[in-house]
């Protein structure tokens, strides 16, 4: 605390004047610090409620991109199922159908086989007859010389 000099009438005034102005001065200074530092934190808070504001934005994005990668897996893997489920249909067809192919082309082997025999039956039929017209022949020729 400041100490004032005495006059005849009391304190001196004008060091009691000067200190009052000096303390309102402060004092301002001191309201006008806390008025500014009131607004800074009055936007600091703006800040940060707007960055809580991304914050949460930023998670409830990550939830969903999980959510949506999760989804994106299931479907991925059902379709997976289907292609495989597909693909060994489409394979036993195709051994189906190479089975008959397979079948249908030995029972055609089985009939040309069989065709063959006779044919060559007839054949040799045919020749013998042919022989034995070719030694009639002869035999004909030998009583006629």
């Amino acid at each position: 605390m400041e100490k004032f000099n005495y006059e005849p009438n009391g304190y001196n005034r004008k060091e009691v004047n000067q200190f009052i102005s000096d303390v309102i001065d402060e004092t301002e200074g001191i309201i006008k610090k806390c008025r500014a530092q009131q607004q800074e934190i009055e936007k600091l808070k703006m800040e940060l409620a707007h960055y809580k504001n991304m914050e949460n934005g930023i998670k409830d994005a990550i939830v969903r991109a999980e959510v949506t990668a999760d989804n994106i897996k299931k479907i991925a893997r059902e379709e997976a199922g289907i292609i495989v489920a597909d693909s060994k249909n489409n394979a036993s067809r195709i051994v189906n159908e190479a089975l008959l192919k397979a079948e249908k082309i030995e029972n055609r082997s089985e009939l040309l086989e069989k065709n063959m025999k006779i044919f060559k039956r007839k054949l040799k039929i045919i020749m013998d007859q042919q022989q034995a017209v070719v030694e009639e022949i002869d035999e004909l020729e030998l009583s006629s010389n």
